[in-house]
């Protein structure tokens, strides 16, 4: 979702500091002004058009679910209240979880409309305080322990909800429950399952083929690294995806057990059939360059659309098993 597209029609805030003891919380919608409307869009934006979203669904015995299927626009204040103080019982009773003030927002994207829960979890940073005692100034400099995230920043626990099917993107954090590292907003709090995000299996994908790589060829095989990276790169430009089946055909055709082994990586968390196809350019732009380090401290970047044109650049193994690198026909340089 572009933020110049999304129009909000309802806002409010509720204070869930663990500190206080009880959630505070609002009675009132937000008076929203331009700057502040921009805010809220901006989170909005980076949380739909992020790869860490999750799509999930509810779960039958979801109390959000049920609370959500019922919503009218008139009650959103209520409906805003009990989301809220559900959130904080759990908050309460799991130390590990952060403060936060819970924006829920109603708003309109492309003829649908959504309900937005953001968790805007606390940072801490200084300000300035000003103490007048008898006629006289004194400014001093104080820790702000509750302050909310910046426009320009991401929030790590967020869900944005379609009330016209109740279909989820989701960002969430794990943090301690019972001593467990737990994804508390899915199973505690919104009780909702889905897939892995497209970073996550983004993440598997690239891990399961370094772990083979490692396995099968030598730790210090640039060469190999460098192909598979190439792979990775070819398969985001000329389809704007990675298919997991051709990525596997691609790297480890020519090796019965490299295929096997990676099918068995891939196998469990069940993306062997799925194109992962990322919204942010961030995610892969990883891929698109090779960054090469030499034993004697020589570093290369080499931009992924030029590695493998021999015009530009070209690896030579040399008669003593030591490698060079050629840059070729280069008309102009800058040092940075």
């Amino acid at each position: 979702m572009k933020r110049d597209d999304i129009i909000i029609q309802k806002a409010i805030i509720h204070i869930l500091d663990a500190s206080v003891g009880m959630p505070v919380l609002s009675d009132r919608e937000l008076s929203c002004g331009p700057d502040l409307y921009d805010f809220f869009r901006a989170h909005l934006e980076k949380i739909t058009e992020s790869d860490d979203v999750k799509q999930c669904s509810f779960s039958p015995e979801s109390e959000i679910r049920d609370e959500l299927s019922m919503f009218e626009p008139e009650n959103f204040t209520e409906v805003s209240q009990k989301l809220a103080a559900f959130l904080y019982s759990i908050m309460n009773s799991n130390i590990d979880i952060p403060s936060a003030d819970l924006a829920v927002l109603l708003f309109r994207f492309e003829e649908q409309d959504y309900l937005g829960i953001l968790k805007m979890n606390y940072k801490s940073s200084y300000t300035h305080l000003t103490v007048s005692d008898l006629g006289e100034n004194t400014n001093n400099i104080i820790k702000q322990k509750a302050l909310l995230p910046s426009e320009g920043q991401k929030l790590s626990e967020a869900a944005v909800i379609r009330l016209s099917d109740l279909d989820i993107m989701l960002l969430e954090k794990k943090y301690e429950v019972n001593g467990v590292k737990t994804n508390y907003m899915s199973e505690l709090y919104l009780k909702c399952h889905g897939k892995l995000s497209q970073k996550a299996r983004l993440n598997i994908v690239t891990k399961a083929v370094d772990q083979i790589n490692q396995k099968y060829f030598d730790e210090e095989d640039v060469q190999r690294s460098m192909e598979t990276k190439k792979v990775l790169y070819d398969a985001f430009e000329e389809a704007g995806g990675l298919n997991v089946e051709t990525v596997k055909e691609k790297l480890f055709a020519e090796n019965e057990d490299m295929r096997r082994d990676f099918e068995e990586k891939i196998e469990k968390y069940h993306i062997d059939a799925e194109e992962i196809r990322p919204v942010n350019k961030q995610t892969i732009k990883k891929f698109e360059r090779q960054f090469i380090k030499t034993d004697t401290g020589i570093e290369i970047s080499i931009p992924m659309d030029q590695y493998d044109n021999q015009d530009i650049v070209e690896f030579i193994t040399n008669s003593d098993g030591s490698i060079s690198v050629l840059i070729k026909n280069i008309s102009h340089m800058t040092s940075k």
